[in-house]
């Protein structure tokens, strides 16, 4: 069923409002469209929200994960892919694209975006951004945007750090919750460790759902709020294309 803005309530509020009051075994999932056509299908199915992926995004436009996409690029592809539905959007902009927070909310609103992720790592994997700077840029996100977006805060340590320990996620997620962020996601976190995690920061926790890897409903139960799935459904989607490709190949 479609949750539609309505009664002056903003795509934001919709999407905030759905990251609470859930059963743990029904964490609220957010497919990855990678195009207009992707979003439209997942909508159609029932979901009540949709979370863009930046690799699958990229791979579609032909371009490498990793802020390898130019941000014209991406905010115009996540136009598209909020004008094709009627649910709100949150849209992973990476690091953020060397953006000033007053021109990525900018672009974020003008696109219609209902919200956005942002990840403390460097732009090019180079490591992990001093949680205080992070801390910092998403204060001022908040402040320029209002309650107009709703920021999920990446927590890269599992991913880039030394220490990947839940410790070392609560602290950087603390912060970043601090400075207005309305969830974190410590990518790449132990399922085992998500419910630790959730307690500490006091907010929805977003994990990821892998290929094979623990279902969405298991990952609520065991403390996730939110669930995403990076770019692994443009990655099952495209091999099922080159299936069909090697099929059509042999004749």
């Amino acid at each position: 069923m479609k949750q539609r803005a309505n009664h002056g309530e903003q795509p934001s509020d919709v999407l905030r409002a759905l990251h609470h009051g859930r059963a743990a075994d029904d964490p609220l999932v957010l497919p990855g469209p990678w195009d207009a056509a992707s979003a439209r299908a997942f909508e159609e199915a029932g979901f009540p929200a949709l979370a863009t992926p930046s690799a699958g995004v990229s791979a579609s436009l032909g371009y490498p994960d990793g802020e390898g996409t130019p941000a014209a690029a991406m905010f115009a592809a996540i136009g598209r892919i909020v004008r094709a539905v009627d649910v709100p959007v949150s849209a992973d902009v990476e690091a953020g694209y060397g953006l000033s927070a007053v021109e990525l909310v900018e672009r974020l609103l003008t696109v219609g975006a209902a919200g956005c992720n942002l990840e403390d790592s460097e732009p090019g994997g180079s490591g992990l951004k001093d949680p205080q700077a992070q801390a910092d840029y998403l204060a001022e996100v908040r402040a320029v945007a209002g309650s107009a977006l709703v920021i999920n805060a990446r927590v890269d340590t599992y991913l880039r750090g030394t220490d990947r320990t839940p410790g070392a996620a609560i602290a950087r997620g603390r912060l970043y919750v601090a400075a207005g962020a309305d969830c974190v996601y410590p990518i790449m976190a132990p399922a085992t460790q998500l419910a630790t995690i959730a307690e500490g920061v006091g907010v929805p926790v977003n994990a990821l759902c892998r290929p094979g890897g623990v279902s969405p409903r298991e990952l609520g139960v065991m403390g996730a709020g939110r669930v995403t799935f990076g770019g692994g459904l443009q990655q099952q989607a495209l091999e099922a294309v080159r299936v069909m490709a090697e099929g059509l190949r042999k004749g």
